[in-house]
């Protein structure tokens, strides 16, 4: 079953404050400073008003290494791993690699190749908004980091999976306007669950889509380019076709590598069947994409 909110921890204001409820296996339940942290970021966003500069946070000296740290292993798993698309897209973009960012920065950077804005989120933004925005060229962001223990490994998006992840690929015009079709779809359906096939799409598209490329299979989805352990894991995942059909459809568990990804057999044919699906969905196609699964069962 999709549950957007999984991915993210739940975040509650009240008269005492604004808290971040991190899971009990979570590698900072258990440091309060880093949960004062997190606290205080989330607050940060949650007070944000649109037209606003976006909040400005002070990175502390061990934020700044974890990101000098992830970045230099993530470039050269890119050059291997990523398709000429997405390394050509990180290379114009040039993030920072010797400090955190901060999102008007990474908007700034991004504005002469596709114009997306970058926008503050606490945690879990609502599944409609969230993917409407991007019709608007607007992608909600976190900005806290992970955990300092684990500089490799986060149990929920940060801000290093929205920005190496998701602003290099934003980086390509070509696969921007993926997300601005993704937005667009999300707008146009009317049902929850034409929503979340839609959001599932995307998932298995641009947050975890393969694609062949020189006859190897390369991560161009912003959930595989900014995780240090599946970027190299996703080679020995169930590959099969593009079939949105079954894109919109297939379980996954966050918790794990993905098991079952979908491979195009270029960036043309991710652009053909994911951006053409986007492009012409509403609840009557997505019925009809339903309808033959479910008799088989």
């Amino acid at each position: 079953m999709f549950e957007e909110g999984q991915l993210y921890a739940p975040v509650t204001s009240d008269d005492d404050g604004v808290v971040v409820h991190l899971a009990d296996n979570h590698p900072g339940v258990a440091d309060p400073v880093y949960r004062e942290r997190r606290n205080a970021i989330a607050a940060a966003a949650l007070e944000w008003r649109p037209a606003e500069p976006t909040p400005t946070i002070d990175y502390t000296d061990a934020e700044h290494e974890i990101w000098r740290i992830v970045s230099a292993e993530l470039a050269a798993k890119h050059r291997r791993l990523a398709p000429a698309e997405v390394v050509a897209a990180g290379e114009r973009l040039q993030l920072p690699d010797d400090h955190v960012p901060q999102l008007d920065e990474v908007s700034t950077l991004l504005a002469p190749h596709s114009g997306f804005t970058y926008l503050p989120a606490a945690g879990l933004v609502e599944l409609r908004t969230f993917y409407g925005t991007l019709a608007d060229a607007s992608f909600w962001s976190t900005q806290y980091l992970r955990h300092p223990s684990q500089p490799l490994y986060t149990p929920e998006p940060d801000l290093i999976h929205e920005v190496i992840g998701h602003a290099t690929t934003l980086a390509s015009p070509r696969l921007a306007a993926l997300y601005v079709v993704a937005g667009q779809a999300a707008r146009r359906v009317e049902s929850p669950e034409a929503l979340e096939f839609v959001s599932k799409v995307f998932w298995f598209s641009l947050e975890f889509g393969v694609l062949r490329e020189g006859g190897e299979p390369k991560a161009y989805g912003a959930g595989l380019l900014s995780s240090y352990g599946e970027i190299e894991e996703f080679v020995g995942a169930d590959l099969r076709p593009l079939d949105v059909a079954r894109m919109g459809t297939q379980t996954y568990d966050i918790t794990h590598y993905q098991p079952i990804l979908f491979c195009g057999d270029s960036l043309e044919h991710v652009e053909d069947v994911v951006g053409g699906f986007f492009a012409g969905v509403d609840d009557d196609l997505v019925g009809r994409l339903t309808a033959p699964l479910a008799l088989r069962g």
